[in-house]
């Protein structure tokens, strides 16, 4: 599914593709993926220019000229794309919008069909509508534990909550927690200051760091656990154990699953809650 890190990356691409140019027209393939009206959106689009990109946590919102905003979710498989030529276009390509100046087609492309396009008033209507909580790389270290410190709940499946911190998904939270050596089952109002400080921290450093590296997780950094989520293909088939810690090559990365999704610790870096 793409994160946050994926969709600033298509914002970015977006930014600087299209900013600035006039919808000459919208063609739709395939309307499973509209939240609205074909008649409607076409209807909010054509004629209109694109004055600036905006993400709130894993939504894109394209603004137009008449402050009305653009916002592409894009599921699970959702992806953008360009091309001139209708002989050029990506395969699954759900909807495409004609940017008149360039002559370039910006693409919604989604093979599953997860995602979605609508309409919505501003940014901060679509926020409140869907009640997203504050994006993951702005909040602040203070806000972020006035948010989630006072919860007597496991901390993994707050930070999942996109109604408390918007753009957070499954592999970063686990990277975000390695990261700041604690454990995914800690309460999150057992944290310490210092502990918030640092879960804070890991935060921006592992998104700052996957958009650096436009989400090509091959690239990243040897120390992230992401490289350590495959199967260790020599273990027992019921053997719930992994590759190794960056940090201690003699410790296997242990797999569980916490609050119902897959989840990755290090033992030694992340000791279990006792209690």
């Amino acid at each position: 599914m793409p994160e946050l890190p994926e969709v600033e990356t298509y914002r970015r691409f977006i930014n600087e593709l299209a900013v600035g140019q006039t919808i000459a027209a919208v063609r739709v393939n395939d309307a499973h993926v509209l939240a609205l009206p074909e008649a409607e959106l076409r209807a909010g689009l054509v004629g209109r220019r694109l004055v600036a990109t905006h993400r709130l946590g894993k939504n894109c919102f394209l603004e137009l000229d008449n402050g009305r905003i653009l916002v592409l979710h894009f599921g699970m498989t959702g992806d953008i794309g360009a091309y001139r030529d209708p002989a050029d276009a990506p395969r699954f390509v759900r909807v495409a919008f004609a940017l008149e100046d360039s002559g370039l087609n910006l693409a919604f492309i989604d093979p599953r069909k997860f995602g979605r396009i609508r309409l919505a008033e501003s940014v901060e209507a679509y926020g409140k509508a869907k009640k997203l909580g504050p994006d993951a790389l702005v909040i602040t270290a203070a806000e972020l534990q006035a948010k989630i410190g006072h919860r007597k709940t496991i901390l993994k499946p707050l930070l999942l909550n996109q109604n408390l911190l918007a753009g957070l998904g499954n592999w970063i939270v686990d990277d975000v927690l390695f990261q700041a050596k604690i454990h995914p089952e800690r309460l999150a109002n057992t944290l310490t200051p210092k502990e918030f400080a640092a879960l804070h921290r890991a935060t921006q450093h592992v998104l700052s760091t996957a958009i650096r590296h436009e989400a090509n997780y091959r690239e990243f950094p040897l120390n992230f656990l992401i490289h350590s989520r495959g199967w260790d293909t020599s273990a027992a088939p019921d053997q719930s154990v992994h590759e190794y810690c960056p940090r201690h090559l003699k410790t296997r990365i242990e797999k569980s699953y916490v609050g119902g999704r897959a989840t990755y610790v290090c033992p030694k870096c992340q000791p279990r809650p006792t209690s």
